[in-house]
């Protein structure tokens, strides 16, 4: 067991992303008051949804028709039930008592995210998550936060990315400009420069296209270290016909999600007769080019990329990124020494420690918000 003393703080982060493959918690320490250098994961797990559930939230994400208020209302709970599940089997996990827990940070599943400048109306930005927090605080017995994205929403910004702060206290470096890759259903970029603003965005689709595609071809939920994409080919006209989609060209900050970047989205690009190891090749070539241009155009002057996210395990994807930015190394947020698999989880542990302490968790210069908000509701434990 990690050591205790009396300046530590022990908090909870949930989280399920764009693809939806399962709920991540991380049961994270923290150190001294408002530096979250002083970090460290004391434990992570991955729990998978039940399929019938993950079939709808996918379906949900990418534009689906919600049945009715009844339908919407009864998901909510059910997914604050397993957010709480997950919880409690962490921390017994751990050998940790909730009473020693100071909060949960609940990300919850997004299901829309319409920001200002999406592509749609824009006359009223919103982003919906579902997991009912009340429920979490009840069935855990744990204080938890949640809903951090709207109030960045309602000050004008993305509500995303939200983890570029935690990234910066983490993974900066005085010697070299670096980028973190966040590889999850969706891509994005923290850009940590020497010097200056940190600065983070969305480049585009990660798994959520290859997953969607790989499960439809083959029945497996994702494409393994790439060995589906391997066995085809890039198809050069079609990646271009997937690169001009103008979302690609919208200059930060941006953000997007399942409801741009879903299979009809891809099929209404397909010209017939492809073979679907072919389009797979592909759609992990649009993850690597999309990438490449957007930090290329960005801070062209980085030296090292830091990748994270379930994205890290396809070597495939890995080297086509790599192969496409010659000039920096790229390496997994392990060599670091912070665990890929659980970043995002460990960033909504630090947004729930930063709302109980009345401090900001947005950076405008990545969302666009009209300055610093403090992120998050809090449902106090029973």
């Amino acid at each position: 067991m990690p050591h205790t003393d009396s300046e530590s703080q022990l908090f909870l982060g949930l989280i399920s992303g764009t693809s939806a493959d399962g709920i991540d918690a991380a049961l994270v320490r923290f150190r001294g008051h408002g530096d979250a250098s002083h970090c460290e994961l004391v434990h992570g797990r991955t729990y998978a949804w039940p399929e019938a559930v993950r079939a709808r939230l996918i379906a949900l994400g990418q534009g689906a028709a919600i049945d009715s208020i009844d339908e919407i209302g009864t998901l909510d709970v059910r997914i604050g039930e397993h957010f709480a599940a997950a919880a409690r089997q962490l921390a017994d996990e751990a050998g940790i008592a909730a009473s020693h827990i100071q909060a949960i940070g609940s990300h919850g599943q997004t299901v829309r995210h319409r920001p200002a400048g999406a592509a749609f109306d824009g006359t009223h930005p919103f982003t919906m998550q579902l997991g009912d927090a009340h429920v979490i605080a009840e069935r855990s017995g744990i204080t938890t936060v949640a809903d951090f994205r709207r109030r960045d929403v309602a000050a004008g910004g993305h509500g995303a990315p939200l983890l570029p702060a935690l990234h910066n206290a983490l993974l900066h470096s005085a010697h070299e400009d670096r980028a973190v890759l966040n590889l999850g259903g969706i891509a994005n970029f923290t850009l940590l420069p020497q010097r200056g603003d940190v600065r983070g965005f969305d480049t585009g689709p990660a798994n959520a296209l290859m997953d969607a595609w790989c499960a439809r071809h083959t029945g497996n939920a994702f494409d393994a270290g790439g060995a589906f994409a391997a066995q085809g080919t890039c198809d050069a006209l079609l990646l271009r016909r997937l690169l001009d989609e103008p979302w690609f060209a919208l200059p930060p900050p941006k953000s997007t999600g399942r409801e741009v970047f879903h299979l009809d989205w891809v099929q209404a690009r397909l010209q017939g007769g492809e073979a679907a190891a072919d389009v797979q090749a592909t759609l992990l070539e649009l993850t690597a080019t999309s990438v490449a241009d957007a930090l290329r155009a960005q801070q062209p002057g980085t030296r090292r990329v830091l990748v994270c996210g379930g994205g890290v395990h396809n070597a495939r994807l890995l080297q086509r990124i790599a192969a496409n930015l010659p000039e920096a190394v790229v390496e997994s947020t392990a060599a670091q020494g912070v665990d890929p698999d659980f970043v995002e989880a460990m960033g909504f542990a630090w947004l729930a420690r930063q709302a109980l302490s009345g401090l900001p968790g947005n950076l405008p210069s990545v969302t666009g918000a009209r300055g610093p908000r403090v992120l998050g509701v809090v449902y106090p434990r029973a």
